[in-house]
């Protein structure tokens, strides 16, 4: 996003001129040959014609660029197109899994670790076998399997094979026998669990909760069942279950267990209802809404106190959070002192007094994390994300704010940014706002890092507002190649990302005037041609989408301040015009 910290328009502009030429040279007859670049890896510029392999497949660059995780050749196919007899797989083996070793057994299981297999591509999982049969699998680097169920003083033998994404399996790892504890003497079942539950609900997952049971020697875990089906089985005395449908009542059990396979008899039945399908907080705001970004900092645009932004803004996303280097994971946030001067003095106390009076106008202000240059350490879960759910919710209880805003552009840990962000609803509660605004190449296909996480917390999501502007030229979902500053690239874009994300959760993102982005303005006109042309299928440009998408979230803008500049044209524009959708 054009969010310039603290002034960035002249580096922006550059890299849209650079990536329209490179465009313009592929159409080009040239004989250089293109550069062998090896193994396509994050975080490399590659040039025009530079080739790379992925997966065994060989790819041509397209389009000068940065890579970046989620960019992966095969994802954004307006970048990368295959090179035809560059390579019809990988059909190389990873190497075999090496000190194979047990670390825990019972006497009806077995823990084993080993150490990592190596891969001319990756490793994506190891597959344990106990004699001749598949005892079970590990994927994303796991290490370590307990395969349970087994016979007390019983001798069994082990190997472990790692495998790739191309169905290559190594050799086998060296057998380790493994001789099970004998039978337990212990008999004596733990206490049935009291006190069971709800303590939370969303459209899509219930939160469950209850006391913990005794045993004669210990407790080692709780089975939560969803009628007579194994749901989740977690070692605390907490379960989300999710994976729900809306507005539908499902019965809970639970039942505590112990080392020696001991079961309790089941609690008693808690049945608990899902909410209805209002992601995110939803509810409290318009169906369809208009998203603003709001600068904590002096960039060029005009400089306002969050009580000035006007009432046609119903989500105001205060820009940017930054990274506490002293705490892993952790962020920081206060008034801008360039901004507090530019003002006259606007302090913290005075932006918590002006987000209360939004709060009275029925507004929303959430704290957004990332921006261009902005980002969050989430790359280990411990202490990380504790300390991101610990700062960032302090934040939200000293300011007030509503929720967050996911603008992460330089990359993001998908499954510790989820737990992170889950954690983080829970301590908020059912009114926790969640926005994202990925990078029109972000939604370039289901498989990117932003989808991945867009799936993981689709049911507390209120809106994806994708940046349709610095964007040179993109696919819609019709495979042609669309430039950006266009009703067409608006609707082909939408309509593409549509597939995977619902209409009431994706908005149209679009600069406020042509100086708040290096490229990609339309005028606010044009914006609502777009919403109307998605809504209702007509007044569409060249472009038509598949599907007429009625409840289409609404439209976002980079930003308040740039609009103020202009004297609020887009606000005063696309606002009126969301009002009238059904």
């Amino acid at each position: 996003m054009m969010k310039e910290a603290k002034n960035h328009r002249f580096t922006r502009t550059l890299l849209t001129l650079v990536l329209s030429l490179s465009l313009l040279l592929t159409f080009l007859p040239t004989a250089a040959k293109a550069a062998d670049r090896g193994a396509w890896a994050p975080n490399v510029s590659y040039a025009v014609n530079d080739t790379v392999t992925y997966n065994g497949t060989t790819y041509k660059c397209i389009q000068g660029h940065t890579s970046l995780v989620g960019w992966e050749p095969p994802i954004v196919p307006a970048l990368w197109s295959t090179v035809q007899g560059g390579g019809s797989g990988d059909t190389t083996v990873p190497s075999a899994p090496s000190n194979l070793r047990v670390t825990a057994t019972t006497s009806s299981s077995v823990t084993l670790t080993w150490n990592a297999s190596t891969d001319n591509v990756a490793v994506t999982g190891y597959d344990v076998y106990r004699g001749t049969t598949l005892a079970g699998s590990t994927s994303n680097g796991v290490l370590t399997f307990t395969n349970s169920g087994l016979s007390g003083s019983t001798t069994y033998s082990f190997t472990v094979k790692a495998k790739d994404a191309a169905g290559n399996s190594s050799a086998a790892s060296t057998a380790l026998s493994v001789t099970t504890l004998a039978p337990s003497v212990d008999q004596t079942a733990p206490s049935t669990p009291s006190n069971f539950r709800s303590t939370a609900t969303t459209s899509t997952s219930v939160s469950l909760a209850w006391n913990a049971s005794t045993d004669n020697v210990g407790v080692s875990g709780y089975d939560v069942y969803k009628g007579s089906t194994l749901a989740l089985s977690v070692s605390g005395t907490t379960a989300i279950i999710t994976g729900l449908s809306a507005s539908t009542t499902y019965s809970f059990t639970v039942k505590a267990k112990d080392a020696a396979g001991n079961i309790s008899s089941p609690s008693s039945v808690l049945s608990v209802t899902t909410g209805p399908t209002d992601p995110g907080g939803s509810g409290s705001i318009p169906k369809h809404t208009l998203t603003g970004y709001w600068q904590n900092f002096v960039n060029g645009a005009t400089n306002l106190k969050l009580s000035a932004v006007p009432s046609q803004y119903d989500i105001i996303v205060v820009s940017f959070a930054e990274m506490d280097t002293t705490k892993p994971g952790g962020v920081t946030f206060n008034v801008d002192s360039g901004l507090s001067s530019a003002l006259g003095g606007y302090t913290n106390a005075n932006l918590i007094s002006d987000i209360s009076q939004k709060h009275a106008q029925g507004k929303k202000v959430i704290l957004s994390v990332g921006g261009e240059k902005g980002n969050i350490n989430l790359n280990s879960a411990s202490p990380n994300v504790t300390n991101f759910v610990d700062s960032m919710y302090g934040l939200i209880t000293q300011f007030g704010f509503d929720g967050i805003d996911i603008d992460l552009e330089n990359g993001m840990n998908v499954a510790n940014l989820t737990s992170a962000v889950r954690q983080l609803q829970q301590k908020v509660g059912s009114s926790f706002i969640l926005t994202m605004a990925p990078q029109t190449i972000d939604m370039q296909s289901a498989s990117t890092s932003y989808m991945q996480l867009y799936t993981n917390l689709k049911d507390i999501t209120t809106v994806i507002n994708v940046q349709y502007y610095n964007s040179g030229c993109m696919l819609g979902r019709d495979g042609k190649c669309y430039s950006q500053g266009t009703v067409d690239f608006l609707t082909a874009l939408s309509d593409l990302t549509l597939q995977w994300v619902a209409p009431s959760q994706l908005g149209i993102g679009v600069p406020a005037t042509s100086s708040a982005a290096g490229g990609g303005y339309v005028a606010p006109s044009v914006v609502n041609q777009a919403v109307k042309c998605l809504a209702t299928g007509s007044d569409c440009g060249t472009y038509k989408p598949v599907a007429k998408y009625p409840d289409l979230r609404g439209a976002m803008t980079w930003s308040i301040n740039w609009d103020a500049s202009s004297g609020y044209l887009l606000a005063n524009t696309v606002k009126p015009y969301l009002t009238t959708l059904p």
